[in-house]
């Protein structure tokens, strides 16, 4: 099994092999400011993810315990990935062709300018 991704100007491409976690909605602080929005996210180990085009990929150290991936040319969110585990990436959905969330979290933390579709589970924390 094999999914393809990239930014939205195709200068950081990827290929993600085997399982994918399904996709989680996170709408925590950090998520919303990177985003403008909420971040949906699947996650893998870093030996699934193969980054094939990397020419504007930049890392920001958002957090003492976590650092986010993004195009510097468009400006699109692409990973995050956690300081103390160095095996998993998670990889925003967005950039992946076909994929849909399954949960949502952090949701005591969401915009007040939105509602969570029903039907979705959700967690506060």
């Amino acid at each position: 099994m094999s999914h393809s991704g990239s930014c939205l100007c195709g200068a950081v491409a990827y290929t993600l092999t085997g399982p994918l976690r399904p996709s989680v909605a996170c709408h925590c602080f950090q998520c919303r400011k990177t985003s403008g929005h909420y971040v949906s996210a699947t996650q893998v180990s870093s030996d699934q993810l193969n980054i094939t085009r990397d020419d504007t990929l930049r890392w920001y150290q958002s957090s003492p315990k976590a650092k986010r991936g993004f195009c510097h040319m468009c400006g699109a969110s692409l990973f995050w990935e956690h300081a103390d585990d160095n095996c998993a990436v998670s990889v925003m959905s967005g950039t992946i062709d076909g994929i849909t969330t399954s949960h949502h979290i952090f949701t005591a933390f969401k915009g007040d300018y939105y509602d969570i579709e029903s039907g979705v589970p959700q967690r506060e924390d």
